[in-house]
């Protein structure tokens, strides 16, 4: 009986075999061929590389993820077609992000985003992270998109710290937490122009207990001196970027 019962669990695992992780090019093809996806995110990709900075996350089928700052969710659907029907993205935002003129047209571009429950693996998560009501060690890994940056250069000097620690208690032993942000200098008002030093986000990180286990230059842009305002008609899409793999 324990061989008949050992041969048929060995047989199922051939059958279902393991969870396989897109490829960059499988995952690029999903999000242009994806009839429900919204024609401005297709647009982004080209300066965004979404498949490209997933894959250098690591982030596979069947993982549990949070998007941090979601805002729209443009990261939240790419994220949703990365971990695939097996796993799980919550849709991280504050609930002042949907306050005042601006925060309405977030929200309606939020729930345009999930109606039809068209990404059927994906959870809002109106939350503050420092309250984010997930369980600690659940999560395999976080991604915060061009948004680390309002925190390095918060009026409040624990803003940061605040931030990766929160983070840091969710994630898994071993989770990752995927940084990109537009690249500033050092000498710069980076408050003013919306960019953050790497080192700097790095330096925090590393404070927090995180471990810098890889950095990509696939969003860096030599063109861009990082000293000029990122919404600037000649910057929008355009700048440099750092993308960090930090590990807990």
């Amino acid at each position: 009986m324990k061989t008949i019962i050992t041969t048929f669990m060995a047989i199922s695992v051939l059958i279902s075999g393991p969870l396989q992780a897109l490829t960059v090019a499988e995952l690029s093809a999903a999000l242009s061929d994806s009839e429900t996806r919204a024609e401005a995110d297709k647009v982004r990709d080209a300066g965004r590389k979404p498949a490209q900075v997933v894959s250098f996350l690591g982030i596979d089928e069947g993982m549990t993820v949070i998007d941090l700052v979601a805002v729209a969710g443009y990261y939240t659907e790419v994220l949703s077609h990365a971990v695939g029907a097996s796993g799980k993205v919550y849709m991280q935002n504050t609930p002042h992000a949907f306050a005042g003129d601006r925060g309405e047209r977030t929200l309606a571009a939020v729930e345009a985003r999930l109606a039809n429950s068209r990404l059927a693996n994906v959870e809002r998560l109106d939350q503050e992270v420092s309250n984010l009501g997930l369980a600690p060690n659940s999560v395999d890994a976080a991604l915060m998109a061009l948004e680390m940056h309002e925190l390095v250069n918060s009026d409040d000097p624990d803003a940061a710290a605040s931030f990766f620690a929160a983070i840091r208690t969710v994630l898994k032993p071993g989770g990752i937490l995927g940084i990109v942000d537009h690249a500033g200098n050092p000498a710069n008002d980076n408050k003013a122009i919306h960019r953050a030093v790497e080192a700097q986000v790095v330096a925090q990180a590393e404070a927090a207990g995180f471990s810098l286990d890889g950095t990509s230059d696939i969003l860096r842009n030599p063109g861009d001196d990082r000293t000029a305002m990122i919404f600037g008609p000649d910057m929008r899409g355009k700048t440099d970027r750092f993308v960090l793999r930090l590990q807990k």
